[in-house]
Formats: structure tokens, sequence, C-alpha cells
């Protein structure tokens, strides 16, 4: 398996190429900005995108939705409830507001412990509510791509419509408890003092964490 961690857009959202290296079969998570510069580089590398993942509906997340639909064939998946809410009139506005293009609908809508195949690999997604109500991390190998969920020392904001602190505290424990400590983290934006981090690390650092985390 390869991963290449990819800042894009104004916003610098990290965009995830992840990939099977025998069969050329891939994901890309998040595409969010520089979609022809994306583009051509999976040309280059020869990689066949089956799916377009997304971590949740926020339009800084799912802005590069459509030109990569449309140029690979590929489809595009989020939890449903975020798929559901972003379609909403005044979801579309807040984005157009933002300057970004609002999400078109998803072509599969996942839950809690679903997965999708590409090549020899899955990816699972573990429904991780509070940055939004459908944010997702998605399960790779050993590799979790958490989004505005779980940054490094860091997490998601809660204060925009259908966040919940709450939740989001909830999601953390239930990714400390449930997964390995090794996991490695992948997160939505490059705000740490590194680029990725491991769940062991997060639990023994990230103040969110430790000040919050229920014994």
């Amino acid at each position: 398996m390869k991963i290449e961690q990819i800042p894009v857009g104004f916003m610098q959202v990290f965009c995830y190429l992840v990939y099977d290296e025998k069969s050329m079969e891939g994901i890309l998570i998040d595409p969010a900005g520089n979609e022809e510069d994306l583009l051509q580089h999976i040309k280059d590398k020869s990689i066949t995108i089956r799916y377009i993942v997304n971590t949740h509906g926020h339009a800084d997340h799912t802005c590069g939705n459509e030109s990569i639909r449309r140029a690979t064939g590929a489809k595009v998946v989020m939890h449903e409830s975020d798929d559901i809410y972003y379609q909403k009139a005044e979801s579309k506005t807040f984005a157009r507001n933002m300057g970004f293009q609002s999400p078109e609908p998803a072509d599969v809508r996942v839950r809690d412990g679903e997965e999708i195949a590409f090549g020899s690999l899955t990816a699972k997604f573990i429904h991780t509510p509070g940055h939004t109500q459908g944010g997702c991390c998605v399960l790779v190998d050993g590799n979790l791509f958490t989004g505005d969920t779980l940054f490094v020392g860091a997490v998601g904001r809660t204060d925009l419509p259908g966040g919940s602190f709450k939740q989001l505290i909830q999601s953390l424990q239930k990714l400390v408890r449930t997964l390995p400590p090794e996991t490695v983290v992948w997160p939505g934006h490059d705000y740490g003092e590194r680029p990725r981090s491991t769940l062991k690390r997060e639990a023994e650092t990230n103040p969110y964490i430790l000040e919050y985390m229920e014994d």
C-alpha cells in the first residue's frame, strides 16, 4: 500500500491518495482543490481511482468531488448523515458564502463499520460525529484518516451547524479505546508540530484527550 499526503486548496486541506501498488487501484480522500494537478499526478502514475472518499461534508473537503468524479468515473462516498444534511438549501448557501462549491449527492452512502474495497485493500468507515453529524474516520491497513475529527495535538471545531463538543470527545474516546495504539493518524489539516501521529502519541499528548477522557 502507498499513501501520499497532498496539501490542496487555499485552506491547505490534506488530500490523501491511497492505492494498492499491485493493482494500481486507489481512493482519493478529501480532494479539495488543485484538481488538475491531482488528475495529472494520477494519470502519470497510471492509478485507477475507484472511490472519492469524504471524511465529512464541509465544502472545504468536498469541493473537488465533481471534477474528479467526471474525469475518473469514481464514485463519491460519504456518511449518510452528512450527505443528507449538506444537500439542504442552507448548507449550500453557507458553502457559497465561504467561496466553495457545495457537494453534489454522494453515489454511495455509508454507515458506521461499513467498508469499500479497492485492489486488495479495504477502507472501513468509523462514524465519529462531533465536527459534523456524519463525520467519519477512514481506516485502511492500520492507517486512520481522521479528517477534522482529530488533528496532531488538537481537534476539529464544534461551533458550526451540526457540531457537538460532547459527541466529539465521545468519538475520540471510541478511537483510543477500540483501535491499536500504533494506528497511524493522518489528519485533515497540518495544524500540529508534525504532519502525522499515532493514536498512542495523541492519547499521551493531545490535551483534548488528556483532559476530557473518562476512566
